[in-house]
């Protein structure tokens, strides 16, 4: 039967053509359909059905055949993994895709758990083999946090960011120092040290503990706050308002705030980079461990 398309096509005097699949926004997590995801699963399935299934003498160990078989497979995949920091600096496309890379680097990732427990079976104890083991599942559980990670921050830092950039950030900030300075002037001794504390003893990053829990009570600026308005608050209970206070406090109001965007700015970015000097070092670690395990069991097995 004749095909129907040229019909269409002189009918509409257009060629037909299928839309393209949208895969623009698929994440890294869904690539391709969840291809592996699906290989990791079948992965895991094998080999615990294999260990399932096979009953060796004295027990289940990494020196049985079926020991030394998830061991080189579970070794070959460390390697192959770790190497996504490598393939993030070439550009292309090309065997595998950077998101194809990641994707696999997060479920095969998983996947070791099974294939790394099951090739120890079970016989944990004091020496390399086991640490080797240990720095794996380390760097397995920091990559789950990696990725609630990356999940969730670059809509958190822009939702938090709106319109401005970082460095717009921290000009609005040094813009409000410049207008308090100026505010200042005709003030007496014991307030123009107020101002002065919010600009000498304000910190805007601060401590590791600070950019990560956001604890910034005791900063220059809070405490110059806190007393400012509570001078204004006396003086429109007395009938006395200062307007020079006053305009102390709209700015100091203002800094706070331009502080506090900057710093859940900061928080969130330490976050990412705290989770990168945890998964990085205990990766090189591994790698580290990985081969004198390997090293000792050719010599001493």
């Amino acid at each position: 039967m004749a095909s129907t398309a040229p019909a269409r096509k002189a009918m509409t005097g257009k060629a037909v053509t299928r839309a393209p699949r949208d895969t623009a926004h698929e994440g890294f997590l869904s690539h391709k359909r969840g291809r592996w995801a699906k290989v990791a699963l079948t992965l895991s399935l094998v080999a615990l059905g294999a260990y399932l299934l096979t009953d060796p003498i004295p027990r289940h160990n990494g020196g049985t055949w079926l020991g030394y078989t998830l061991g080189t497979i579970g070794a070959g995949m460390i390697v192959w993994l770790s190497l996504l920091g490598v393939r993030k600096r070439v550009i292309g496309s090309k065997p595998f895709s950077l998101k194809g890379w990641t994707s696999a680097h997060v479920y095969l990732g998983l996947s070791l758990i099974v294939i790394g427990t099951l090739h120890t079976g079970f016989q944990l104890g004091w020496n390399v083999h086991t640490l080797a083991w240990a720095l794996m599942m380390i760097v397995i559980l920091s990559g789950l946090w990696g990725i609630s990670l990356y999940a969730t921050l670059p809509e958190r830092l822009s939702a938090n960011r709106g319109e401005v950039t970082q460095l717009q950030m921290l000009e609005a900030i040094r813009t409000l120092d410049r207008q308090l300075d100026t505010a200042a002037q005709p003030l007496d001794a014991d307030d123009a040290a107020l101002v002065r504390m919010s600009l000498e003893q304000c910190r805007i990053a601060g401590s590791l503990g600070q950019r990560l829990f956001g604890n910034y009570a005791n900063d220059g600026n809070a405490r110059a706050l806190a007393a400012i308005t509570e001078k204004v608050m006396t003086g429109r209970r007395s009938g006395r308002a200062d307007d020079r206070l006053q305009q102390i406090e709209f700015l100091l109001e203002r800094k706070e705030a331009a502080l506090a965007q900057a710093r859940r700015h900061i928080r969130l970015k330490t976050q990412l980079e705290l989770w990168l000097y945890v998964h990085v070092p205990v990766t090189i670690a591994l790698l580290a461990a990985l081969l004198a395990h390997i090293i000792s069991v050719f010599l001493y097995w």
